[in-house]
């Protein structure tokens, strides 16, 4: 059964497990603003105001080389996120992946084939999510977690990058949630308590929000 909710910011929250839906919790402290880079999007900028970026400057990846070998786009908030903190560790808990890391745990490319395999081997016993019945849907895993949940956006042939849900798998493989929003609106919706996953760790977000760049480990 499906579940829907609406979040404050106003997009959806789908869960498709036993748990019900999502819950508010309180809003968290917001980092200072000097951090902000210049010229970005209002919903980066929140973000920004919420989650101080690293203070190293990050290059950015090879946009075309990554969506050549993806075969498909990334959305645009994506890649302003990647552009302003790279990949990196929220919280001491949410990996946030990058394009062709060099270092294996925050590599986008190497973590999705490796999901790729695993779901595969796995839906051959297991249910898929009901969105991946869809003839050409597949998943491109964006963020990990410590505990070992995966978060993911849905993609489906000729579809719009900019429009993809998030889907996100428990640990245990046997719940999802889905939210039909951008990844930079999310990370805010989540670190501020807008938006509340029944998956994720009880203890995320913490009470002040730290990023750590995987280019600093």
């Amino acid at each position: 059964m499906t579940i829907e909710a609406h979040g404050n910011n106003g997009f959806q929250m789908h869960p498709h497990s036993s748990k019900g839906g999502g819950t508010n919790i309180s809003p968290s402290g917001t980092a200072s603003g000097d951090e902000r880079p210049p010229h970005v999007t209002p919903d980066l900028a929140r973000l920004t105001d919420v989650l101080a970026p690293a203070r190293d400057t990050t290059p950015a990846p090879d946009w075309a080389a990554a969506e050549t070998a993806l075969h498909t786009a990334l959305p645009a908030d994506y890649k302003e996120l990647i552009e302003t903190y790279g990949g990196g560790f929220i919280d001491g808990y949410l990996l946030l992946l990058e394009p062709d890391r060099p270092d294996d745990v925050h590599d986008l490319l190497k973590i999705t084939a490796e999901r790729d395999e695993a779901n595969d081997s796995l839906w051959q016993y297991e249910d898929k999510p009901e969105e991946m019945e869809t003839p050409g849907s597949r998943l491109l895993c964006w963020a990990t977690t410590d505990n070992g949940e995966y978060l993911y956006w849905l993609v489906r042939p000729d579809d719009n990058p900019d429009t993809r849900p998030i889907l996100i798998n428990s640990a245990s493989v046997e719940d999802w949630e889905r939210y039909d929003t951008t990844v930079t609106r999310f990370l805010t919706a989540v670190l501020t308590g807008e938006v509340h996953s029944e998956i994720l760790w009880d203890q995320f977000p913490l009470p002040r929000h730290t990023f750590r760049s995987a280019h600093d480990m």
